[in-house]
């Protein structure tokens, strides 16, 4: 059990450093930031942000160099609709009435201390039920 709380520690760790670099990247490129980790029940948007007159959804997802896929490749058809579920409850709350785009944010964490960003604007469309 240790070992499974160990592991569960450090993929934390690494989400939570890959949405800070995220978060910076996004605010170098000109986006306000409007909200962190929002939870709707269990479910959560990693980031809400504002470019121009349109409000985006980022998911960020990070993984270690020598991990066998590349993050955005977690974006899974599951993961979109939780997300498109949660950015429709954050709408709502906040009453706001605006474009919307999904964004992924892939953050690839090197052994050297060093990072690749890759930004993925309107990774998907919501899909249609």
């Amino acid at each position: 059990m240790k070992q499974e709380s160990d592991e569960n520690t450090l993929k934390d760790d690494m989400g939570r450093k890959g949405e800070e670099i995220a978060r910076f990247y996004l605010i170098d490129k000109g986006f306000s930031i409007l909200d962190l980790n929002w939870h709707h029940g269990h479910k959560e948007i990693d980031i809400v942000a504002k470019q121009g007159n349109e409000i985006v959804v980022v998911e960020v997802k990070t993984r270690a160099e020598n991990y066998a896929e590349e993050p955005w490749e977690a974006v899974t058809s599951s993961k979109i609709r939780n997300i498109v579920e949660v950015a429709e409850a954050w709408l709502k709350v906040n009453k706001v009435d605006l474009e919307t785009r999904f964004d992924v944010v892939s953050i690839l964490l090197k052994k050297d201390g060093t990072h690749t960003v890759e930004h993925f604007e309107g990774a998907f469309i919501p899909p249609v039920n």
